[in-house]
């Protein structure tokens, strides 16, 4: 065991595993751009995850896609995809691209969508933290803050060394659920008046083919109104467990591998679930299981291409597409996002569609060749001065969630938030103080588009 030190609280004391100028909590999309852009930055730089490797919802929840890269544009078919979104999330899928784990451009509805493996996303992960000299720690898990006074002076841990804690200056909540917000006893939303999307459950086939399943789908991976059909004919019968009618289709970098995204998990009589709740979240584990092999079951006996396919992957984890959102120093509004408002301290644009998962059916609003992009200000809780978020829980209104939570406007807000807490420690100010022209120039200066 290591000599470490000990850090004393009121009725115990625990050792320290580590001391940083940042650390990074969660190593989803928001965490990898946040980790990898402070240690470039000069910055000692700590990243703590969950699971042993790298994607959070991304790669755990296997949502299998970099969306929200490019505008939304009207008769797409006849257009080429248009990128909006660079800057690191552009340097990740760059990375993708040359190990061959991600696909060209693909039409999801109006815009278009980059399908990746989840493998090489884990890869290309480790590679880019390395080569930064991110310190990472996995299998650990953020229990508790040590709070003092408008400050977070460390944060507990749990791993197989026990008990620990770590140190730092600042701190970026990069959970997906606020979790060191909340812990640390701030305001935070939770959806709708307590109505969040619904999770889904990810799965893969393969030894489908690709010209038998083409000819019949289209090359659009919104599934076309025959399958909607078919599908509604399926559950209403009874003969199939498949309550989604509106199901996505994606090719994947692997020949005849699918990635589908097909559930709607919701509680009986269609309550939407908590996925915060630990019995809720195990029921949309054990029920997403059933209801993959349910549609697979639909894909193999109904739709072309399909007949001799395999499930060969689910989620490791269920995906979550909303949990907690902090009270934050800005709010990204509904009409913010539908109006494709464009403020001052913009950090990210974002094209991507208001796209619900709630109740029966999935809604898609679509912003026809505009975007919008989002406030830094949302990026900050109203009660803490050395703690920033980045990924979906940023300060944000229902329906605009739905909007900015996706992996290409992650990237670009854990690369935000990097760049703000560089300029917090080296001038001693508060994260609501960051110079936002200043913020905005060194993004570009780095590739984004602003």
């Amino acid at each position: 065991m290591k000599n470490w030190k000990e850090i004393a609280l009121a009725e115990n004391a625990s050792p320290v595993l580590a001391e940083a100028d940042v650390v990074v909590c969660g190593g989803g999309p928001s965490g990898v751009a946040a980790a990898v852009m402070s240690a470039r930055s000069g910055l000692k730089t700590i990243l703590i995850e969950k699971n042993g490797f790298c994607g959070g919802g991304a790669v755990a929840g296997l949502s299998g896609t970099i969306c929200g890269l490019f505008l939304t544009q009207d008769d797409i078919e006849n257009k080429d995809a248009r990128q909006i979104v660079f800057g690191f999330a552009e340097e990740f899928r760059s990375r993708l691209l040359a190990k061959g784990g991600a696909t060209p451009p693909q039409i999801y509805g109006n815009t278009h969508v980059v399908t990746f493996d989840p493998l090489i996303w884990r890869e290309a992960a480790d590679d880019l933290l390395e080569e930064a000299k991110v310190t990472c720690f996995y299998h650990t898990i953020f229990t508790e803050v040590v709070r003092e006074g408008d400050e977070i002076t460390a944060v507990k841990v749990e791993s197989k060394a026990g008990s620990t804690f770590i140190k730092a200056k600042a701190f970026i909540d990069t959970s997906g659920d606020a979790a060191l917000v909340t812990k640390a006893g701030c305001d935070y939303s939770f959806g709708d008046k307590g109505v969040i999307q619904n999770p889904t459950m990810i799965f893969r086939l393969s030894n489908v083919v690709e010209s038998d399943f083409y000819d019949y789908f289209g090359l659009n991976t919104i599934c076309p109104p025959d399958m909607v059909q078919k599908l509604n004919t399926a559950y209403e019968s009874k003969s199939y467990d498949t309550p989604r009618n509106k199901v996505w289709v994606f090719p994947t970098p692997q020949k005849g591998v699918f990635l589908m995204n097909c559930t709607r998990l919701a509680g009986q009589d269609n309550r939407q679930l908590n996925v915060v709740d630990p019995a809720d979240f195990t029921y949309a584990e054990i029920y997403g299981r059933r209801q993959a092999r349910e549609y697979h079951r639909f894909f193999k006996d109904n739709i072309q291409g399909f007949a001799e396919s395999l499930l060969i992957d689910m989620s490791p984890e269920v995906g979550i597409r909303q949990t907690r959102t902090i009270s934050g120093e800005k709010t990204l509004s509904n009409d913010h996002v539908v109006n494709c408002d464009k403020p001052e301290d913009g950090v990210v644009r974002s094209s991507w569609p208001i796209e619900m998962h709630a109740g029966t059916k999935s809604k898609l609003h679509w912003l026809m060749e505009d975007y919008y992009e989002v406030p830094y200000g949302t990026l900050v809780p109203k009660e803490l001065d050395n703690v920033i978020v980045a990924g979906r829980c940023l300060s944000a209104e229902h329906e605009a969630l739905a909007s900015a939570r996706v992996t290409a406007q992650c990237f670009e807000l854990g690369h935000a938030a990097a760049v703000a807490t560089k300029q917090k420690i080296e001038k001693a100010i508060n994260y609501r103080d960051v110079d936002t022209d200043e913020l905005r120039k060194a993004m570009r200066a780095a590739g984004s588009a602003l």
